[in-house]
């Protein structure tokens, strides 16, 4: 998962959970802020009462017994009358819950009870709100601040996602300009990125000198790797030429011919394999030309010509079936050739006796993909990530067919040169099919 998904998927989960948290905080709270709010109403209504009292005088409201008011809705009362001895004792002012009659029903409100005198005489002052109002008040204020919440994270998170992508930009670009598709240090682009972030900007220059400490080691292995290959083949052929001049003294005895016959088949391995080494070095170098537009066909078609005696001797049905054929538009014939023969030769070297070989081609996406498949015994799962190292080799014992492990690492090298991708699919027991990819 991309880090910027990432931090989404965090940013999102905390707004969630703080929701959750809002949704079992938020009802006892409001429940305490509408109560408030409530009583703070009752208090305001306690103080205007009193205030008409005092300007009207009390024989405006008590006349006989008591006073009493209610509103059309019977959410809310006003009563007033003479304090009972009973009642004197009582704290004033003084807020509690407790159920009323209103005509033929019982109603629960919250009442503010006061104590006050005039005149020398005590009043009671009841002010009464129905609990239905400030559960209703309650429920409206849950509905709001859970909505509020609500719309507020979604609205965080959005934001959040917006900044989370414009801030790693620099970084999706470092990724896409950088370092996808970059197989090599040659096609690095040096290019420096531009950003404010000094994370961003350090790790940019770390990578940029990293790539060219990289760049210059290959360089020098490539230098060394030619130089070596060019200074060897001196003193092979020269060593070739003393076997052949020794092979033709009629005094030397039939031991020593035998001998140097065989120096001269390890010569022969050694001179291949420098000739490899150059080969490669070559390559990469880019010293040969992509200028031909050459046939998948035409050239499988040479590949398997040169190989016949080889699939013949060992009895390997060989099945083509490229639908349609291929067409490299900017190619190397020489190694093109090479590249199929180092493949197709892999498969009869590695195949068992009497098995098969079978080559497809199919256009997929927008390029191309041969697959070469042997019905061999297949290579171990932790053999497949180092199979085009030089020199690795991974079958062992008197078996083994001769080589040095530098057919593989060829190839791969040509399909890089040809801008192609050379991956291996293997199973243990059912064969391995190595796949090209043009573009």
């Amino acid at each position: 998962m991309r880090l910027e998904a990432k931090l989404a998927l965090f940013n999102a989960l905390s707004k969630l959970l703080l929701v959750l948290l809002g949704a079992v905080v938020i009802p006892p709270v409001v429940s305490r802020v509408a109560v408030a709010h409530t009583d703070e109403r009752l208090h305001e209504k306690q103080a205007e009462v009193m205030q008409l009292i005092r300007r009207n005088g009390i024989s405006a409201f008590v006349q006989g017994e008591a006073y009493a008011d209610y509103n059309i809705l019977k959410q809310e009362y006003i009563s007033l009358g003479p304090l009972s001895a009973a009642a004197r004792s009582e704290a004033s002012p003084r807020i509690f819950d407790e159920p009323r009659q209103v005509d033929n029903d019982i109603e629960d409100f919250r009442i503010l009870s006061y104590h006050f005198t005039i005149k020398g005489r005590p009043y009671r002052l009841e002010i009464g709100s129905s609990l239905a109002t400030v559960e209703l008040l309650t429920d409206t204020l849950r509905r709001m601040a859970l909505w509020v919440l609500v719309i507020g994270a979604a609205i965080t998170i959005f934001t959040d996602a917006a900044f989370a992508h414009y801030l790693l930009r620099p970084l999706r670009q470092l990724i896409t300009r950088k370092l996808q598709g970059v197989h090599h240090p040659s096609a690095f682009s040096y290019t420096p990125l531009d950003t404010a972030t000094t994370d961003f900007r350090r790790l940019d220059n770390d990578l940029n000198t990293m790539m060219r400490k990289i760049q210059s080691a290959f360089e020098k292995e490539r230098e060394f790797m030619s130089n070596v290959s060019h200074e060897l083949l001196t003193p092979v052929s020269i060593l070739q030429s003393r076997f052949e001049n020794m092979l033709q003294d009629p005094e030397l005895s039939h031991a020593h011919s035998l001998k140097i016959v065989e120096s001269q088949k390890t010569l022969y391995r050694l001179r291949n394999t420098v000739k490899t080494l150059l080969l490669i070095a070559n390559i990469e170098n880019e010293q040969y030309l992509r200028d031909e537009a050459v046939s998948v066909a035409t050239v499988l078609a040479e590949v398997t010509n040169e190989l016949e005696d080889r699939l013949t001797q060992r009895e390997l049905k060989l099945l083509e079936d490229l639908r349609p054929d291929y067409v490299l538009p900017q190619a190397n014939r020489t190694l093109l050739f090479t590249l199929l023969f180092n493949l197709v030769s892999n498969a009869i070297k590695y195949n068992k006796w009497g098995g098969s070989i079978t080559i497809t081609g199919r256009p997929e996406g927008s390029g191309y993909r041969l697959a070469v498949t042997d019905t061999g015994p297949g290579i171990a799962p932790e053999h497949l990530p180092h199979l085009f190292d030089r020199f690795r080799r991974f079958q062992a014992g008197a078996a083994a067919p001769e080589g040095y492990g530098l057919g593989l690492p060829i190839a791969k090298t040509i399909a890089e040169f040809h801008k192609a991708d050379l991956t291996v699919e293997s199973e243990v027991g059912k064969g391995t099919t190595f796949a090209l990819r043009f573009p």
